[in-house]
């Protein structure tokens, strides 16, 4: 019995565990169609999410730019940081582009060159040359990087950039921190091979790039500072400056009126000022005589707004007395604080941007402008922020204008901004850009611009005219003098009186 049990339970154990077995063996578990379809619906809605936002992001015209980035970037890094972190994401490749084709009613010519739009990028914002191909892409048509000095200096001590949001103005006092004019230049150079084959052996540095931009309708600037240890009154900064960036800018910028170099905004002093433009402008012939392609970038002249109208008037006698300035920039920041400014960092020492800078930019423009020949354009720049106030540095005489304070607060969409605002104000008046400029300069032009051989026949004819003049007046005089002599009379000559009587008859 016991043995017959053994045998049955052997035999259940068998079957059950072969049974089992095969169970396992033969069975292959496989997901329900639903959660394959499932999958690949959530795999096509991440792709395409992730299409849409890569769409999005690349906007320039974004919201999410405007109200989310720009705001988070400055609300959680301090000003210095945060203009860092802007300009390293610019300078990455993966910023974001204005994808719109400017309106042909914001054409504006300058020095012969078609700008597709007249909304430029002032100095102070790409020191070092690190983002111009992310600054370009947003639609700026003129970017210019600097300042930039002969040596590496850091500039002044930290912390020395304020935010006053209550103004929606900013406080520097950045004193030209600079990588040096080797390493600027180096990052020029190394922007070439991505468009044009390099070669060193090139005669021409721009390797048949027409602008130094590497864009049609675009120019580059470079914005020459001047070391803080070299003597105040010394051009040496200046011209050396000149001869490195020439064969790579479209324009290089004198900048003497930055408040935080000491002695700086004492060469806009019309004796020092007309030393160094002669000296900058007879470095920049030098280099345009020596280019195979005779690349002759234009020369401007950066000023401050805090000049009263003499010393305006200064600078333009020493721009007009020196033959190759191109153009003048007004202006840079400024060292008052309008009785309107808010905000408590307002008693930060420094040069002050944005709109409280507006009234002292466009007072200093106008008078500027009708002090030069409409031959030679302005730039506008402090405070604009909007179509509105482009339009209204053009009606002062500005052929242009540049964006800073700004572009900071507003992030990358504001040049779009701008130039759509300025295109429905052009649109509503049926006018253009050229056209309000060319109304406005040769309206509150100084109306002197003759041509040099104009000038030299009238000069030469005036000459003739009081030489004729002067010979009658002395025929004249001559005649008078005999007849009076004849008479006996008494002839005042200078301050005494001589008795004058007839000659003797008598032998």
């Amino acid at each position: 019995m016991l043995r017959l049990a053994s045998i049955r339970t052997l035999s259940r154990s068998s079957l059950s565990f072969g049974f089992v077995a095969h169970r396992a063996a033969s069975t292959v578990p496989r997901p329900p169609a639903s959660s394959s379809a499932r999958a690949a619906v959530y795999a096509s809605l991440f792709v395409a999410s992730t299409g849409v936002f890569a769409v999005y992001y690349f906007d320039a015209r974004a919201s999410f730019h405007k109200y989310i980035v720009t705001p988070v970037i400055r609300y959680t890094l301090d000003p210095e940081r945060s203009h860092r972190f802007a300009v390293r994401a610019l300078g990455s490749g993966l910023a974001p582009r204005d994808p719109v084709t400017d309106d042909e009613v914001l054409k504006v010519e300058l020095w012969g060159q078609e700008l597709s739009n007249p909304i430029g990028l002032a100095a102070g914002f790409d020191k070092n040359g690190e983002a111009i191909d992310g600054l370009f892409n947003l639609g700026f048509s003129w970017v210019e990087i600097g300042s930039v000095t002969p040596k590496p200096q850091p500039g002044n001590p930290k912390p020395r950039v304020f935010h006053l949001p209550g103004d929606s103005a900013l406080i520097n006092r950045y004193g030209f921190p600079s990588d040096g004019h080797a390493a600027v230049l180096s990052r020029l150079r190394a922007r070439l091979p991505s468009v044009f084959a390099y070669s060193p052996e090139a005669e021409d540095p721009l390797h048949g790039a027409v602008h130094a931009s590497l864009y049609p309708g675009k120019l580059l600037a470079v914005n020459l500072g001047k070391n803080k240890s070299s003597p105040p009154d010394s051009i040496a900064d200046f011209v050396s400056g000149v001869r490195t960036f020439g064969p790579y800018a479209d324009a290089l910028v004198v900048n003497v009126s930055s408040p935080n170099t000491p002695g700086l905004r004492g060469m806009q002093s019309r004796t020092l000022l007309q030393e160094l433009l002669a000296g900058v402008t007879a470095a920049r012939d030098e280099i345009t005589a020596s280019s195979a392609q005779k690349h002759r970038p234009r020369l401007l002249l950066k000023i401050a707004p805090d000049l009263n109208e003499l010393e305006v008037a200064d600078i333009a006698a020493a721009v007009l007395a020196t033959d190759g300035v191109d153009g003048v920039i007004v202006s840079n920041t400024t060292v008052q604080r309008p009785a309107g400014t808010l905000d408590a960092n307002k008693a930060e020492q420094g040069g002050l941007s944005g709109p409280p800078l507006k009234p002292y930019a466009l007072a200093t423009l106008r008078t500027l402008r009708g002090l030069l020949p409409a031959s030679i354009p302005l730039i506008g720049c402090g405070g604009i922020s909007s179509g509105a106030d482009a339009l209204e540095f053009a009606r002062a005489g500005a052929s242009a204008v540049q964006l800073y304070t700004s572009f900071g607060y507003g992030g990358v969409g504001v040049p779009r901004q701008v130039k759509d605002e300025l295109v429905a104000l052009l649109r509503k008046e049926g006018t253009t850009w050229a056209q309000v400029v060319q109304q406005s300069v040769a309206l509150h032009s100084q109306n002197v611009a003759p041509d040099a051989d104009a000038m030299q026949e009238s000069n030469v004819k005036l000459l003739v005219q009081e030489a004729e003049e002067l010979k009658r007046l002395l025929d004249g005089l001559g005649e008078r003098m005999e007849r009076e002599a004849g008479e006996g009379v008494v002839v005042a000559e200078g301050a005494h009186y001589v008795a004058v009587t007839p000659p003797s008859t008598d032998s």
